[in-house]
């Protein structure tokens, strides 16, 4: 039998994949809708000076909003169309998913099948639009007070026409990404929201290798410096793969039964259980949460009161309250999100309709309650591994001045929508080699 890189390898190659007509619609459908997306990146909003903004970020850029900005592909220090990114729709679909969880009528909607998951993402596009207006006319007020040193002002335009179109553009860029994240989804090549974070964290990597070199040629990194960098990105990477493909096997027993003359069941089986079960989900939640307060109180800081000047700095990057919040928000995602995909009652039922049981646990409840201890250690586990990416570039960043995108979170978020594309494309390609020996069987059988 062949290796898993082995057959990875033969269901990639470029023969099988000339052939698969549907697959390569998908892949081009996919990278056009991303050169859109980067597109409209560099597409600046009315009424802001983006040479002033661009100096102001330097210098307050930094914490949640400087990560933001990194998921956001730089539009946010660019101020353009697509400043918020897909953050609010995000933002909306953790707030519906944990108002499913209590209230009972949203949960008997999301029970509903196909008619009940469209009804909840309809739910999720109306709050989109308020998260996003709030956040924009926040954005809005914020940048009417800030100026620069040289008292230039970054907005050019009058109060009330500035707010009006500030808000306007915001939210329709935002709605924009929605959709478009939407029709990747549904005619492209994996999953559209991630793909476009991925996009915008990919595209700005050159950009970081760059400033990180000129930073060891002016003297202000030591080339040692660079060469740990560089080799502990190369270990992340590795880590992050080990650590994504990681899982418990549960080992799960049939039991035999005759039929007729003939005995049939018997086998056995398991069910994984990974070790980070939630994926990228919790880092991206955690800072789009983050994100709300934040973002009015550090556009703010520099015409507002004191207190939110002290917010400002105390959610700086590498401070003791930024991490705190930062770090719960992770845990409790995490534990959260494995709660939401992963039912331990329900699983449990479902092998005993199939006659299915775990060795040494009785059926039913002993068997949910068996899942759910094992779940929740493993659980523990992938909360650590996530908030200590988390952590690593905070700690890159204020002892050494790395650009963000060499971080544990970004790593993370483009090694895992790269592996679950590549999945995806895989899938696509078996698929078509089963049509293709189904046809020719056909053909076979005909003659």
């Amino acid at each position: 039998m062949a290796s898993a890189a082995e057959q990875l390898a033969a269901n990639l190659n470029f023969g099988v994949l000339a052939k698969a007509t549907d697959l390569k619609k998908r892949i081009w459908f996919t990278l056009m809708a991303l050169v859109v997306y980067r597109l409209g990146t560099w597409i600046p909003m009315p009424g802001v000076d983006p040479h002033v903004l661009g100096d102001l970020f330097k210098q307050s850029g930094g914490g949640i909003l400087g990560m933001f900005d990194m998921l956001a592909g730089g539009a946010l220090h660019r101020m353009t169309i697509f400043a918020l990114n897909i953050m609010p729709y995000i933002s909306a679909s953790i707030i519906i998913q944990l108002m499913t969880t209590v209230i009972p009528s949203l949960e008997a909607v999301k029970k509903e099948g196909d008619a009940g998951r469209k009804k909840i993402n309809q739910y999720t596009r109306y709050l989109t639009v308020l998260i996003a207006t709030f956040q924009a006319y926040g954005i809005a007020v914020g940048l009417e007070s800030m100026t620069s040193t040289r008292g230039s002002a970054v907005m050019m335009e009058s109060h009330l026409l500035f707010r009006f179109t500030a808000v306007t553009t915001l939210v329709g860029g935002t709605l924009f990404l929605m959709w478009l994240g939407e029709q990747i989804t549904a005619r492209g090549i994996g999953q559209g929201t991630s793909l476009i974070i991925m996009a915008g964290i990919v595209a700005e990597l050159p950009a970081a290798i760059r400033n990180t070199l000129e930073l060891g040629r002016t003297g202000a990194l030591h080339p040692a410096v660079i060469i740990l960098i560089l080799v502990m990105s190369v270990a992340v990477i590795g880590f992050i793969v080990f650590m994504e493909r990681a899982q418990r096997r549960i080992i799960v027993q049939y039991p035999k039964r005759q039929v007729g003359n003939k005995m049939f069941g018997g086998e056995s089986s398991h069910l994984p259980l990974k070790v980070n079960t939630s994926g990228v989900i919790p880092p991206i939640f955690a800072s789009s949460i983050l994100l709300m307060p934040v973002t009015i109180a550090q556009f703010s800081a520099a015409g507002g009161p004191e207190w939110v000047t002290t917010f400002t700095a105390l959610m700086g990057r590498g401070q003791p309250l930024y991490l705190a919040l930062y770090l719960a928000l992770i845990v409790f995602f995490a534990f959260f999100y494995t709660a939401v995909v992963f039912n331990p009652v329900d699983t449990a039922e479902n092998l005993k309709k199939y006659g299915g049981f775990v060795p040494g646990i009785r059926p039913g409840k002993n068997t949910a309650d068996y899942l759910d201890y094992v779940l929740t250690r493993l659980t523990v586990v992938g909360a650590a591994y996530l908030s200590a990416l988390s952590v690593l570039p905070e700690l890159l960043i204020s002892k050494f001045s790395v650009p963000f995108y060499f971080g544990g979170t970004s790593l993370l978020i483009v090694v895992s929508v790269t592996m679950d594309t590549v999945a995806q494309i895989q899938s696509h390609l078996l698929a078509h080699q089963y049509e293709g020996l189904i046809k020719k069987s056909r053909l076979r059988g005909r003659r």
